[in-house]
């Protein structure tokens, strides 16, 4: 017996929302299977989409992790083959390594006859995300339960589904670079200024009220990001202009998804979603960097049973 996931990019942080908010994309995402085996432990059968770049070794990889965690959580032990078949490019900040780690987790727990909730799954996705992109839930959150999730903490968990406006669309355009997320990490601030630290709290607290509010003006003004997405735009050929072509062809807001390269801009609607990639893929281009955009609606499911 065997059980197929499919487990949605990410786009995390989410301007201001630092490790703190994420949001599922339609479309695009890692496929997983789970089959029962006669070998005790968990073992990764085959690796597609990823060239070969992927260890295979079940303590390094994110899917293998998660499965044994969510064997662990369960209470079960039993043997386990994984395939998997990435949809993701692999350090392009659409939560490539958090979808291998969800699709892997549910289907586990499919085969074991869901024993756990989906919330009950993000902590195996953490511990797998933490081998290789540090202890966060940001992408796992949103991929397991789908639409767009704020974590307010990690220990002891809790996380906030957030509504989505009617309407509301992304774009998400991704240079065909590696970002690793340790390089972008690192050139993050050691320390916040105080006046940058509440202007940084003053973002997150108004883009939760637009979006129970619904109201795109103030959604608007709440995407800017005055600490992370400075420190790291240098890092994306063509980021800047990128972003400054997405305002010129009137989205919301943009920034840079996950520890990038991708970026991603909100969207009164799919028509303004189209100007709006068209003009950020062009301007990352212009830079060297070819580049490839994705359309989504904002409000999405998750991880799903193939």
């Amino acid at each position: 017996m065997s059980v197929t996931a499919l487990a949605p990019a990410t786009v995390a942080n989410l301007g201001p929302g630092f490790d703190v908010i994420g949001m599922a994309i339609d479309g695009i995402g890692d496929t997983v299977t789970v089959s029962h085996s006669a070998e005790p432990g968990v073992h990764i059968a085959s690796i597609a989409g990823d060239d070969g770049r992927l260890p295979t070794d079940p303590a390094l990889n994110t899917a293998a992790i998660a499965a044994a965690e969510t064997m662990k959580a369960a209470g079960i032990e039993t043997g386990l083959s994984i395939d998997l078949e990435k949809g993701l490019p692999l350090c392009s900040g659409l939560g490539s390594s958090a979808a291998s780690a969800v699709a892997a987790a549910f289907a586990t727990n499919q085969l074991l006859g869901s024993p756990l909730r989906k919330l009950d799954l993000i902590g195996p996705c953490m511990e797998a995300e933490a081998v290789v992109a540090g202890r966060h839930a940001d992408n796992v959150a949103p991929a397991l339960l789908g639409g767009l999730v704020l974590i307010r903490s990690t220990d002891p968990l809790d996380v906030v589904r957030l509504p989505i406006p009617e309407g509301l669309t992304v774009v998400v355009v991704t240079p065909q670079m590696d970002l690793p997320t340790k390089e972008a990490r690192a050139v993050l601030p050691d320390v916040v200024p105080l006046k940058m630290m509440v202007a940084a709290t003053a973002q997150v607290a108004s883009l939760v009220s637009a979006c129970y509010s619904g109201d795109l003006s103030l959604l608007s003004r709440s995407l800017e990001d005055p600490v992370v997405t400075p420190a790291r735009i240098g890092l994306i050929p063509g980021g800047e202009a990128a972003l400054a072509a997405a305002l010129g062809s009137g989205a919301l807001g943009a920034s840079i998804s996950g520890a990038g390269p991708s970026l991603f801009a909100l969207c009164r609607s799919e028509r303004s979603a189209r100007s709006t990639a068209l003009a950020m893929k062009a301007a990352v281009e212009e830079n060297g960097v070819s580049a490839r955009a994705h359309i989504s609606p904002a409000n999405c499911p998750g991880v799903r049973r193939l």
